[in-house]
């Protein structure tokens, strides 16, 4: 009996000290908020000086080159601010609380919120999300059990729930113009003009992975006619992932089956004919060659000294 009592007062003691640390950890949380809220009171953003900040900003190519995404509809293409431009937009934007807070984990998925919160005007979006531990791969989905590959999956996803917040919390227009700029900088940060930047990058592509303009184009969703400087920058990124071994070919572009053979590869193909034939002729038991078939083959050859002149 006494020693039932004795558990029953213990439990009782954890529960009491787990609700009193709870109870502490609200009371700070609460009391950081309210110093927040109070310093935004005290220094309010001046709008005019936030929006310079921010234009400047995306005049700096390192940020115009990951600021702006764009994806394939229709036969064009939408464009967007990305996560990496919200953030400098909500950096210079001020007084602005914003983040990714992961609220449950079990059963094998992760429950996290999104949020963004103007602490001068009060406004907040926020976005409540689910996350699956499983990563979707070509050969099927795969189940996560190591921590940092959950922490990784859940801050991708969290990322683009907090750029919507950002962008629901931040005026319109103020976006507008910095995706703008950000296609100014990416455009005029080099003195050569578009068009031979685009004919560089297909020739570099063709060389040396025999990468198609085709193949570019399907990639990209767009004709090459719509390219801007951020796709030029885009497929780099892609030319230096191959050329330092990060991926291959495969991994970017599909297989283009409009490719037709090249003289050179006909030409190889002929003499494959040309050397069975020579086999034939150089058994004991040579067949009898019908006429026909003996004038295609001279045909055949005819083609391949044509195609070695060529």
């Amino acid at each position: 009996m006494n020693n039932l009592m004795n558990a029953y007062e213990n439990q009782n003691t954890l529960q009491g000290t787990g609700n009193t640390l709870a109870q502490a950890s609200a009371s700070r949380e609460m009391e950081e908020v309210k110093g927040q809220i109070f310093m935004a009171k005290q220094f309010p953003r001046n709008i005019f000086q936030s929006e310079q900040r921010i234009l400047d900003n995306c005049k700096r190519s390192s940020l115009a080159q990951v600021a702006v995404y764009s994806y394939p509809r229709g036969g064009t293409k939408v464009e967007g601010p990305s996560i990496r431009l919200a953030e400098v937009l909500a950096q210079n934007w001020g007084n602005l609380a914003y983040g990714v807070k992961e609220l449950e984990q079990k059963n094998g998925e992760s429950v996290a919120m999104a949020y963004a919160w103007d602490l001068e005007t009060n406004v907040r979006q926020e976005k409540v999300f689910t996350v699956p531990h499983t990563r979707h791969t070509k050969n099927g989905a795969k189940k996560l059990t190591d921590p940092r590959d959950i922490y990784e999956l859940v801050a991708n996803n969290g990322a683009r729930r907090l750029r919507s917040c950002i962008l629901g919390i931040i005026p319109g227009d103020i976006v507008d113009k910095a995706v703008e700029e950000c296609n100014k900088t990416m455009s005029g940060n080099n003195e050569q003009p578009l068009s031979d930047r685009i004919n560089q990058m297909l020739q570099a592509f063709k060389e040396q992975y025999g990468v198609t303009q085709s193949q570019i184009e399907a990639y990209c969703g767009y004709n090459i006619s719509a390219f801007t400087g951020y796709d030029v920058a885009k497929m780099i990124k892609v030319f230096n992932s191959l050329k330092n071994g990060m991926s291959k070919v495969e991994d970017w572009f599909a297989k283009d089956d409009s490719k037709k053979p090249s003289k050179l590869e006909l030409a190889m193909e002929d003499k494959k004919v040309e050397e069975n034939k020579e086999t034939i002729k150089g058994k004991g038991d040579t067949p009898k060659i019908d006429p026909k078939e003996k004038k295609k083959l001279e045909d055949i050859t005819d083609g391949v000294e044509q195609a070695e002149l060529l």
